[in-house]
């Protein structure tokens, strides 16, 4: 018989949305994962149907535990043991943040010289103050 339920952390490590089990751990412990509106310990014991909002930031990512893998999962088969849930609208307002944040530079023309650097500054300043 399969397990009924695993380790919060030890699931959230498995199916790839941390990068090693600590992590996952002391996002834990951080309160940045959440199942029912409140924060989870990484002892939390988890079961088939959970859903469970973790945030990456500045991305609140919201999943479903379908089963449980066995040992961490391949990228490929993540889909088998996550559902996302997590809408379309909170991944366009990411994609906005990054937008935003980003400079734009044409590629070729160079670093910008001293004038340029200081009108960036300037700008950014500006920018800072809204």
């Amino acid at each position: 018989m399969e397990n009924e339920s695993l380790r919060i952390d030890k699931w959230l490590w498995e199916v790839r949305l941390f990068k090693s089990r600590s992590l996952a751990i002391d996002a834990c412990r951080a309160g940045k994962v959440k199942m029912d509106g409140s924060n989870v310990k990484a002892s939390k014991e988890i079961k088939v149907g959970d859903t469970i909002v973790v945030s990456l930031n500045p991305l609140f990512k919201t999943v479903r535990v379908k089963q449980f893998p066995k040992s961490r999962v391949n990228a490929k088969l993540v889909p088998d043991y996550m559902e996302d849930l997590t809408l379309q609208s909170e991944y366009d307002r990411v994609k906005l943040i990054g937008e935003a944040n980003s400079e734009n530079r044409d590629r070729g023309i160079g670093r910008p010289t001293k004038k340029q650097r200081r009108v960036i500054d300037l700008l950014k300043s500006s920018k800072e103050s809204w």
